[in-house]
């Protein structure tokens, strides 16, 4: 029987690897890189030196593949996120059916941690309901971008007994959240927190979290969103790509 590991390798830091994710990295004969094109070359190479870095006398290999990329544009976003799916679906089915042989152990490396806002789980087990090809896997948790956020600005998730809430940009911005205290929102390429109504909310906003090139704003949204907007657009042009995240805190 072929396995497969989904391993959460965090948010940017090399340090950020647990020692659950170093034992899963040891185990693994071939290691499936989904390539996203040359402007995010980065996270290619934070994948290898992870692996140079961690496993010790076992012999490996790289496979890349191209990743699909989502249709933008004026499209339904749950319909342009399913063909996306699809076609991921297709990929990963190749790679193990090709890049595999029975007995043998394939890894993908998630950014962050595979249970949150990330697809490879869910494609894993569609494969394994379509009965394309058979393989047993495991899951190992990763430090989030989440976590790094708050870390890396001293402050705590939640206040007191009170909740807290992951969202996403889009939904920010068509004002489907909740009435939490805190609220973290990822993959906002709106710039949505403009149109929180309280603009005395304070925000911990971070990019590129645990990673060189890591840049944090914090204070009122009143003071700093145009900050965090000119600063994120800069970012976006010198890398060619942004991975960035905010709490919103009401005061």
């Amino acid at each position: 029987m072929k396995k497969l590991l989904v391993i959460g390798i965090g948010a940017g830091n090399p340090d950020y690897i647990t020692m659950q994710a170093v034992k899963a990295l040891n185990q693994v004969d071939v290691f499936f890189l989904m390539d996203k094109g040359e402007s995010k070359n980065k996270l290619t190479d934070l994948r290898r030196e992870i692996c140079e870095r961690y496993i010790t006398d076992h012999d490996y290999r790289f496979v890349e593949a191209h990743s699909p990329e989502r249709e933008r544009g004026e499209v339904d976003y749950k319909t342009s996120v399913d063909v996306l799916n699809l076609a991921k679906q297709q990929t990963f089915e190749r790679l193990i059916n090709e890049e595999m042989a029975d007995g043998q152990c394939g890894g993908f490396l998630v950014w962050g941690d595979p249970a949150l806002y990330d697809s490879t789980i869910r494609i894993l087990q569609a494969i394994q309901a379509s009965g394309a090809c058979a393989f047993e896997f495991e899951v190992i948790p990763g430090i989030t971008s989440v976590q790094a956020l708050a870390a890396q600005h001293k402050v705590p998730l939640n206040q007191i007994g009170r909740s807290v809430e992951i969202t996403t940009g889009r939904r920010l911005a068509a004002g489907q959240v909740s009435d939490a205290d805190s609220l973290v929102v990822m993959l906002d390429a709106q710039d949505a927190y403009h149109q929180v109504v309280d603009q005395e909310t304070d925000i911990y906003w971070g990019a590129y979290l645990g990673t060189p090139d890591e840049i944090l704003i914090s204070g009122k949204l009143k003071d700093v969103a145009d900050e965090i907007e000119r600063v994120r657009k800069a970012a976006r042009l010198a890398n060619g790509w942004i991975m960035d995240t905010y709490l919103l805190r009401k005061p």
